[in-house]
């Protein structure tokens, strides 16, 4: 590789909520996902449930799918998407306009003529960096007509973007600066005694999990995985296998059974090496499979 990386996580009691594992572990819990949303968007929402249990939702056979961070949908029938993103890659745009259409796709039965059956979905990114840079907290967008800026075009799909390092606290509720603040430092004393009552709950929720031994192995096993394969380049070489079948026209199904490797790990390849193509570069694909700890 061409330059050397802290392999280690930080261990699970000095994680943050804006760390992968942390964020995964405690999103598994449909209470702290309730509390997230409310406390990102301002709203109070009744029940929440599991859209599908999903966290993958799969394309077209050899296009690109979708690995969601947690995917939900409330009484109203509301779907939201939330994603954590620590680092700046500049396309969250991008990214955004892609999750809308991969989260769209599988409301519609083949052959159903009206779009009415599409809910209402809200796509969150909680960033740990200010992508436009004004300093906001929370940047909300909904699609609008150039001429008359007070004319939505309806479609029901809101995107909003929450950054962490915002300074526009007279702006806005102070939960949800007390809420973007705990993300970047998830331990007690980061918690107002004065703030409000779901952020102190969700605390407790991620002390019990930092508490439970079976989620520091977990941590453990996945440290050791990334060791392994680090040291004995099997990933590496996969990924330049599957580049060339990609660059060859070749579709996933076609590329995991001549490598006889199950479709999932090769879709996960397929996913990180799309940015790429068609001058794949297969480090900087290791790269995004190890920091995303996506890779199963």
């Amino acid at each position: 590789m061409s330059k050397k990386r802290n392999t280690r996580r930080k261990p699970l009691r000095e994680q943050n909520l804006m760390d992968d594992f942390l964020f995964d572990v405690t999103t598994e819990n449909l209470e702290a996902c309730k509390i997230i949303l409310e406390l990102s968007l301002g709203i109070r929402i009744r029940e929440i449930r599991w859209k599908g249990n999903q966290k993958v939702i799969h394309n077209l056979p050899g296009r690109r799918g979708i690995r969601l961070d947690f995917y939900v949908i409330d009484d109203q029938g509301r779907i939201y998407d939330v994603e954590m993103q620590k680092r700046n890659r500049g396309n969250i745009p991008k990214r955004t306009r892609f999750y809308q259409a991969i989260v769209d796709a599988p409301l519609l039965k083949s052959g159903e003529q009206s779009f009415d059956r599409l809910n209402r979905t809200y796509i969150v990114v909680i960033c740990g960096f200010d992508l436009f840079g004004l300093g906001k907290y929370r940047y909300t967008f909904e699609n609008r007509c150039l001429e008359a800026l007070d004319l939505p075009i309806g479609d029901e799909c809101t995107k909003i973007i929450l950054n962490t390092k915002g300074t526009n606290d007279a702006e806005v509720d102070p939960a949800l600066v007390d809420f973007l603040h705990y993300v970047e430092k998830s331990t007690p004393d980061n918690v107002p005694e004065e703030c409000d009552d779901r952020l102190k709950r969700l605390q407790r929720i991620i002390d019990e999990i930092k508490d439970r031994e079976q989620v520091e192995v977990g941590l453990m096993t996945m440290e050791e995985r990334d060791r392994q394969i680090r040291e004995d380049g099997k990933l590496l070489q996969l990924i330049e296998q599957v580049c060339k079948k990609l660059s060859k026209g070749k579709s996933l199904e076609q590329i995991a059974d001549e490598l006889e490797e199950e479709p999932a790990k090769i879709q996960q390849i397929c996913d990180a090496a799309a940015d790429f193509a068609p001058n794949y570069d297969t480090l900087k694909i290791l790269d995004i499979l190890l920091d995303e700890w996506e890779w199963e």
